[in-house]
């Protein structure tokens, strides 16, 4: 299975699609909005990708408790989720800004829509494709409103369970949508290793039909890198500057050293990986003459038997395979022979 991402084909023979998740690290501020997408593109990824709400799309300014912030949360300095959506999302004036910075560095750049305006949005910009965040996994009419743009559709499983994951399958495919991919997720930040359950992924792909990926809250990288040598083919973290100030989600998200790390380490994982083959490689066929082969450790005259004494099975590799051993023993020397001297059959009677 294989799609295109703008121009990139997504599929089990390609690279892995990185994505760069800018979230709220723009902290406010367009030019530092900008500069994570410059920053993405210095770093490898091959697309950065926005969410794209307001405070009053994805809730509601009220002060009743259902809105309040739970203690404990990461987020708990904001009161209310208005308050922090109204902080952390990125103004809709800022798109065609940040996706015209995109084009011209030839980086993709998609977002998490959270409704149906900013859907309409997303598509007078011409975004390539949709991602589904967690949480909106169960937002039917968003899944139907997306499915309806034929552009290839991301969904990420944090806060899901299965019954959620094939309903939002079922509701993606009965609308038309076909190139779908479905990354596992944890909605934890970060997220604890005990609970990224990365064996999912492959079994995603098997139950599924879908490309698979990692949607990655976890510290560091290795979960990234974990998911590739499993099959993903997506892997989506969130970036930010290394001497950006602090955001609401710079706890959390890999700077641009780590990034081009991962970014590095995955592109060498897509290329160990190659394919399923016995053959010896191309770099490898000289090392050949390292193996062991059967040789003349003792002198022996002509007539002579071959036995323990004067035959071993040695380096390197230019005499008889050594599954020959136990068949030569007793045999006689055709001629004499010198230690160092390769045992072939034209020297055996």
């Amino acid at each position: 299975m294989e799609f295109r991402i703008g121009k990139h084909l997504i599929g089990d023979s390609h690279p892995t699609f990185i994505v760069a998740e800018m979230s709220g690290n723009h902290g406010g501020n367009l030019e530092t909005a900008l500069e994570i997408v410059r920053a993405a593109k210095r770093v490898g990824a091959d697309a950065v990708k926005l969410q794209t709400y307001t405070a009053d799309t994805i809730t509601i300014n009220s002060g009743k408790a259902d809105f309040h912030i739970l203690n404990g949360n990461p987020w708990s300095d904001y009161s209310t989720l208005w308050e922090l959506y109204n902080k952390a999302h990125t103004p809709w004036e800022w798109h065609e800004m940040i996706f015209a910075e995109a084009r011209r560095l030839e980086i993709e750049i998609f977002s998490s829509p959270f409704d149906s305006t900013a859907v309409d949005l997303l598509e007078s910009l011409g975004v390539p494709a949709y991602k589904i965040a967690s949480p909106e996994i169960t937002n039917i009419p968003l899944l139907e409103r997306v499915a309806k743009t034929g552009k290839p559709v991301i969904i990420s499983t944090g806060i899901s369970d299965l019954s959620d994951i094939e309903l939002a399958l079922a509701t993606l495919r009965d609308s038309g949508q076909k190139d779908i991919i479905i990354l596992k997720c944890t909605t934890s930040y970060p997220a604890p290793p005990s609970e990224s359950n990365l064996l999912t992924i492959p079994d995603i792909i098997s139950r599924f039909g879908v490309i698979s990926g990692l949607s990655d809250h976890s510290m560091g990288t290795a979960a990234a890198i974990a998911t590739v040598a499993l099959g993903g083919r997506l892997i989506e973290k969130h970036f930010t500057l290394d001497n950006s100030e602090e955001t609401v989600d710079s706890f959390f998200s890999s700077g641009e050293a780590e990034f081009r790390r991962m970014v590095d380490d995955i592109r060498f994982i897509d290329q160990a990986l190659g394919k399923v083959t016995y053959d010896i490689t191309p770099s490898a066929l000289p090392s050949l003459r390292g193996r062991s082969s059967l040789y003349i450790a003792n002198a022996i005259k002509a007539g002579e038997k071959f036995d323990s004494s004067n035959v071993k099975s040695v380096r390197p590799s230019f005499g008889l395979h050594p599954k020959h051993y136990n068949e030569i023993l007793g045999k006689t020397a055709k001629k004499d022979l010198e230690i160092g001297d390769r045992l072939t059959w034209e020297v055996i009677n």
